[in-house]
């Protein structure tokens, strides 16, 4: 009888410090994988199989809601719903990228920097895909053609690039040769984590908080008429709820910081933030088709047709931008200067004075067995 024999797992004393995740004990893949093992480890339980296929998944529900609009708006004639078609695209991009990027991270340490560099484009991509909707659809009435309307999408393509570059520095791995001739992996990530933490909180923080400027004047502040009140303010609600909920569990680290080990493959923050984020997409989705139902009269009469540029034409420049951003980080890892000795026993030495790296009340349960080289 055949048998498959899944890649091994190993514990946070195991792997080097780059792959360690806050308060995730075990369930680590090796830090060298191939990528078939990359691949196997979607069928075996790993402290990232539901990370991946969170996220994979839902890509799927909004590349089919993308295809079944396609045959009631006319994307190709209509450009009123050019910033939707936009949204949908960048909605079905950061997904995919999220789950490719938590496949692969395995392969290398240089390997896991590029996939979630990839991983942060993404996302930047899709904060401008919701600008252009925004823009279009979501804005209160008594804003439509004020200069803020005018500029909101070209000053939401400059916000994609700080929040790719600000998040990708972040994480950006430096080699170190310190006194003893060692090379150990260094980077703001490793050496300071709590600025780093800081840093990609803020690279994405920033860009939604500006493109929900309309959003908030409109559910928190605005009274009266113009204020573009409709059947879809619960809706806005609940997303707005729910990307509050996402950057609650992404800060806290709730509930594995808690009970250490006891979350590791089902259960930790960023399976629920990776959860909250795509139900909220799923209700600003909802929102953003309504809103663009229920206000296409009265935008058609008031506010400008979109153009190509300040939409199709403003997604393609963000991608070449963000890709020339991750390529220029990535050719940074391969810049330093690399030795053919390079491995990890001096990080092994490192673990043993490291209070992070393993509870005390775990300790006994984790020996600390020689670090695997990368």
């Amino acid at each position: 009888m055949l048998s498959l024999k899944l890649p091994r797992l190993f514990s946070i004393n195991q792997v080097p410090k780059v792959f360690h995740e806050h308060s995730i004990i075990f369930g680590y893949r090796h830090p060298r994988s191939t990528a078939t093992d990359c691949l196997f480890s979607l069928f075996q339980l790993t402290n990232e199989t539901v990370n991946i296929w969170t996220h994979f998944l839902p890509t799927w529900y909004f590349l089919w809601n993308l295809l079944a609009l396609s045959y009631t708006l006319d994307f190709w004639n209509e450009a009123y719903t050019w910033p939707f078609l936009v949204y949908m695209l960048s909605s079905c991009i950061y997904p995919f990228t999220s789950s490719c990027a938590h496949t692969f991270s395995s392969m290398s340490t240089r390997a896991r920097h590029i996939c979630f560099f990839f991983d942060y484009g993404a996302l930047s991509l899709y904060s401008l895909g919701s600008a252009t909707v925004y823009a279009a659809y979501i804005m209160p009435d008594r804003w439509i053609n004020t200069p803020f309307h005018k500029w909101f999408t070209t000053i939401a393509v400059f916000n994609t690039i700080i929040c790719t570059a600000l998040s990708c520095y972040s994480r950006l791995g430096m080699p170190f040769i310190n006194y003893n001739r060692s090379i150990v992996e260094r980077s703001p990530e490793l050496d300071h984590p709590n600025l780093s933490k800081v840093l990609r909180i803020v690279a994405f923080a920033y860009p939604y908080f500006f493109d929900n400027i309309p959003l908030f004047y409109r559910l928190f502040l605005c009274s009266g008429e113009g204020c573009a009140h409709n059947e879809t303010v619960p809706i806005h609600y609940r997303h707005v709820a729910l990307a509050f909920l996402t950057c609650f569990l992404f800060v806290t680290h709730l509930p594995e910081r808690l009970a250490p080990g006891r979350f590791d493959y089902i259960g930790h923050s960023h399976q629920l933030f990776h959860i909250c984020a795509i139900i909220g997409t799923h209700f600003q989705m909802e929102a953003i088709i309504m809103d663009m139902t229920l206000r296409h009269s009265w935008l058609s009469l008031h506010a400008p047709l979109p153009s190509f540029m300040g939409t199709i034409g403003a997604l393609g420049f963000a991608l070449v931008l963000n890709l020339l951003i991750i390529a220029l980080f990535s050719l940074a890892l391969y810049w330093t200067p690399k030795l053919p000795e390079l491995r990890y026993e001096y990080l092994n030495e490192k673990f043993k004075a490291d209070e992070d790296a393993t509870p005390r009340f775990l300790t006994r349960l984790v020996k600390r067995p020689r670090v695997l080289k990368e």
